[in-house]
């Protein structure tokens, strides 16, 4: 019996979460799914500059769990950019970290010191 997901603490929800082609009509096949989860891996290792382990920390999982998330992300990323797919983020099983008592809360994220704290879209 396989061991049952651990819930991932998550910065906030992507403002955008749907991108691909301009002005191209796309297919039910064409659109590529990733998770909530696995967009806040690239948000935090490629975008905030954090290392897999303080992305392991910051998401209160085991390294090993932020790789293989970093991995299919990376690829879902390669995939919709050289095939010209769309990519629909969203679903994943986590917690929005200013629900989870994490560090969003008190201030810590830069997303969340830059929006005042809250999960508001900017003024």
């Amino acid at each position: 019996m396989p061991r049952p997901a651990k819930w991932k603490n998550v910065c906030c929800l992507p403002d955008i979460s749907r991108f691909g082609p301009l002005g191209a009509a796309v297919a039910n096949n064409e659109v590529v799914e990733m998770s909530v989860e696995e967009y806040e891996t690239i948000r935090l290792i490629d975008h905030e500059g954090f290392t897999q382990e303080e992305c392991a920390e910051w998401m209160k999982v085991a390294r090993t769990t932020v790789q293989g998330m970093y991995d299919r992300a990376r690829k879902k990323l390669a995939d919709c950019l050289v095939e010209g797919r769309v990519l629909k983020i969203e679903g994943g099983k986590y917690k929005l970290c200013i629900d989870a008592g994490g560090p969003c809360g008190r201030g810590m994220c830069k997303r969340h010191r830059n929006r005042g704290g809250t999960q508001n879209s900017p003024d």
